[in-house]
C-alpha cells in the first residue's frame, strides 16, 4: 500500500490537525510515514500545504513527485486547484466547495466550478454547512476528512481513534463532535463515489 496525499487550506482552517490525524492512524496502522509541511503565512491567512506519504514499505523521501499524488484534500477550493499539476490521471480531488476570498483578483465561482467539473475524479461539497448540520462549524475540516476515508487505505477505526487521542484533552463532548463530522463526511463520500 502507498498513498501519497497533498493537504491544502488557507491557514486557520485546519489543514494540519488533519493531517496529524491521517499520520496518527497510519501508524496505529502499521504503516510508515513521512511529512512536510509548509505553514509560515498561516497566521495572516496565507496557503498552508501538506505533504504526506504513507506505505507499507519505507519511504525515502517526504516530497511528492509532480503527477504522482494519489489524493489532494483542500479546505478551499483555489488552494487545491494549485496543487493539480501533483495528482496523478486516477488520484481523486476531495475539496471543500465554499471559496476562502483573502487575495485580489480571486477567480470567480463559475471558473473555479468549471475547473473543479473538468476533473474525472472530485468529491466536491460544502464542509462548512455540513459542520454547521453537524451541530458546530468548528469541525469543518474533520468533516473534509470524513470524506477522504474512503481513499486513504487506513482502517476507519484507527481514524476515529486518532481523534479521541487528538482531541481528548478537549473533553468528551468535543470528541463525540468530531467523530460525528467524521461519519457525516465518510457518508457523503460514499454516497458521491
Amino acid at each position: 500500500m502507498k498513498k501519497d496525499i497533498i493537504l491544502s487550506g488557507v491557514g486557520g482552517q485546519g489543514i494540519l490537525s488533519i493531517a496529524t490525524v491521517i499520520g496518527q492512524a497510519a501508524l496505529k496502522s502499521g504503516f510508515y510515514m513521512k511529512q512536510a509541511e509548509v505553514h509560515g503565512m498561516s497566521q495572516r491567512g496565507g496557503d498552508v500545504q501538506s505533504n504526506l506519504r504513507i506505505s507499507d514499505s519505507p519511504i525515502a523521501s517526504d516530497l511528492i513527485p509532480t503527477g504522482k499524488c494519489d489524493l489532494i484534500i483542500s479546505l478551499e477550493p483555489m488552494e487545491a486547484l494549485r496543487y493539480l499539476p501533483y495528482l496523478s490521471p486516477e488520484g481523486w480531488l476531495v475539496t471543500n466547495s465554499v471559496p476562502f476570498v483573502n487575495i485580489p483578483h480571486y477567480p470567480s465561482e463559475e471558473e473555479l466550478n468549471a475547473a473543479l467539473d473538468a476533473l474525472p475524479h472530485k468529491i466536491v461539497l460544502n464542509v462548512n454547512e455540513v459542520a454547521k448540520n453537524v451541530g458546530s462549524p468548528r469541525v469543518a475540516n474533520i468533516v473534509l476528512l470524513g470524506a477522504t476515508v474512503p481513499f486513504l487505505g487506513i482502517d476507519y477505526a484507527h481514524v476515529q481513534e486518532s481523534i479521541r487521542d487528538i482531541f481528548g484533552r478537549k473533553g468528551e463532548a468535543i470528541v463525540e463532535m468530531n467523530l460525528k463530522a467524521l461519519q457525516a463526511g465518510k457518508e457523503i463520500a460514499e454516497q458521491r463515489m
